[in-house]
């Protein structure tokens, strides 16, 4: 009698993580094994998939690989996903479905690329009543008085006013897109209906079973995977490889790819969902590490921070996402590996993040949100995020937090095996750690309360515009470009124009701006055209050269209240 394929799976997990001395071999005969058999449980279905996914992205050798990709090119004819289908969903399997509330720019790639395949999962749907209200908002009026002397269900009302062949989804959503309203409006009025929709697997739908990348190198794992902490000071110093840019078609692909990603895995990144695909990076850190660093568009970029997103890709295979933060010659970093890959090398990975984080924004200093480190976040408090960067060199700064940290640590010597409760590391995680590749100081991005110059900018609008803050805008840009000798705006692009228009409130609220030196002035100019040009980390390094806007933004952060 054969062994059992549960049984094979389970040795197929522990040899997981082995490289070398005859590892491959072995693999190679188990994955022979469970291609010819089938498995009885939708989880074990699930786990041969996730196994299929890590040896994609670390493979032993060229026959390990082919054998692990051409199982994946015929996944879904397997009998045992058709037949755990439904308890497969939200697995991003090839084949199954996905249900999510997603993001409105995600919905709009989804309904121009899936439209077919996107529906309303009606079942799920609470704020019914509220999207029967919103509906004289998106349609003609000619058609009011059939909302004001008829009574139907939401569902039925959308039956009646989509067109022949298009799905509720997608007439919703294309409904919305024709709004007139600015987008920021556009997106809160459909995230407000909370909707939850269905993406039904079709011809190029996104998932996880298709997601390597074409193109990209490879490099086989033939030793085993470095499990120890790096040297974060001396890995932050050590450059990437290689930065190359990339063409408008080469980034959309790797905005799409970093899109389709978050899908499959029930999330969504606005650094992703409003790439600019003409501000996307390849970055190359070797060992078939790369990240795809990915701008947004002008419209959605912050008034003062940077934004990227980068997708981490391992040998042409998305793996998981940051986000960094920066200006001030600092990153807040949000790093995180898909659960399939977690357990392999993110130590060293989170070295290579830092050390592109100091390459692309200079940064050299570096924290980590207290969401992050598991602060009203259960998956980081069980995951022991704050101890992994902890034994990475990053130190809270809070006095609390520290008070606790000399508790644990005398509890650590007394006992070894001791490990922190959850409260205890929802108190450590409450406030940031920090990283400084050099000295410790205060002018770091985290430390610096931007919502305090929103406020002092409101007030400024306040008391000369009152509530017509359209004329306050228009009359600020001229006065800004008066006192920074801006003779004209029509050589400028769309997005450094937009650019200007949000800075102008912000410049002249800057202490001293009158007195400063021409050039000065002119290096400003610089600053704010590049916050809307064609590389927003143009803007991050011009801003933190320039001290003595650097200084003028910190005196507002400490005055304002």
């Amino acid at each position: 009698m054969g062994v059992k394929a549960a049984t094979l799976l389970r040795q197929l997990e522990k040899m997981k993580n082995s490289y070398g001395c005859g590892a491959a071999t072995r693999k190679l005969d188990l994955l022979g094994k469970l291609e010819r058999q089938r498995l009885d449980k939708a989880k074990e279905v699930y786990r041969l998939h996730e196994l299929l996914s890590f040896l994609q992205a670390y493979p032993d050798n060229k026959f390990v690989l082919e054998h692990v990709e051409r199982m994946l090119a015929v996944f879904a004819r397997r009998s045992d996903l058709r037949l755990r289908r439904r308890e497969l969903a939200d697995t991003g399997i090839v084949g199954t479905d996905i249900y999510y509330r997603f993001f409105w720019p995600t919905a709009c790639w989804l309904a121009k690329r899936f439209p077919d395949n996107l529906t309303i999962d009606w079942t799920e749907f609470t704020n019914k009543q509220k999207l029967v209200d919103m509906l004289v908002m998106l349609l003609p009026y000619s058609e009011y008085p059939s909302l004001d002397s008829l009574s139907f269900s939401p569902r039925e009302w959308l039956d009646r006013l989509k067109g022949p062949g298009e799905t509720d989804a997608a007439f919703l959503i294309r409904r919305f897109a024709a709004l007139r309203a600015s987008s920021f409006s556009r997106e809160k009025l459909y995230e407000d209906l909370d909707i939850l929709m269905r993406l039904a697997p079709g011809p190029g739908t996104p998932t996880r079973t298709g997601a390597k990348l074409p193109g990209m190198p490879v490099i086989y794992q033939s030793k085993p995977l470095s499990r120890t902490r790096p040297n974060l000071r001396q890995e932050i110093r050590r450059p990437p490889l290689r930065v190359r840019f990339l063409s408008p078609g080469e980034g959309q692909r790797l905005v799409d790819a970093a899109v389709e990603a978050m899908i499959t895995r029930a999330r969504d990144l606005d650094a992703f969902a409003y790439g600019d695909m003409n501000d996307v990076r390849l970055v190359d850190c070797g060992q078939g590490l790369q990240f795809a660093c990915i701008g947004q568009i002008p419209e959605r970029r912050l008034l003062l921070e940077t934004v990227y997103g980068f997708l981490t890709i391992k040998n042409g295979v998305p793996i998981g996402y940051v986000l960094a933060s920066s200006l001030f010659s600092s990153s807040e970093i949000a790093y995180n590996v898909f659960e399939t890959y977690r357990g392999a090398e993110a130590a060293r990975i989170f070295g290579r993040v830092l050390a592109m984080a100091r390459h692309l924004f200079g940064s050299t200093a570096f924290s980590i949100d207290p969401y992050q480190l598991g602060h009203d976040n259960k998956e980081g408090l069980v995951s022991g995020a704050w101890w992994f960067y902890y034994k990475l060199g990053f130190r809270p700064e809070d006095p609390e937090v520290r008070r606790i940290l000399r508790s644990e640590l005398r509890c650590l010597r007394r006992n070894p095996r001791h490990r922190s409760s959850l409260a205890t590391l929802q108190k450590l995680s409450s406030e940031p750690m920090f990283l400084y590749l050099d000295k410790t100081r205060q002018d770091v991005l985290a430390k610096i309360s931007i919502g305090e110059l929103g406020l002092k900018i409101s007030r400024l609008l306040a008391e000369r515009f009152g509530s017509d803050r359209e004329k306050g805008v228009r009359t600020l840009s001229r006065e800004a470009a008066k006192l920074l000798g801006v003779r004209t705006l029509r050589n400028w692009s769309a997005g450094e124009r937009l650019a200007w228009e949000r800075w102008s409130p912000l410049v002249l609220t800057l202490p001293g701006l009158s007195g400063w030196k021409p050039e000065k002035k002119r290096a400003l100019v610089k600053i704010v055209r590049a916050k809307g040009g064609p590389r927003e980390s143009d803007f991050v390094r011009l801003f933190d050269k320039h001290r003595r806007l650097r200084r003028a933004i910190m005196k507002l952060a400490r005055v304002a209240s």
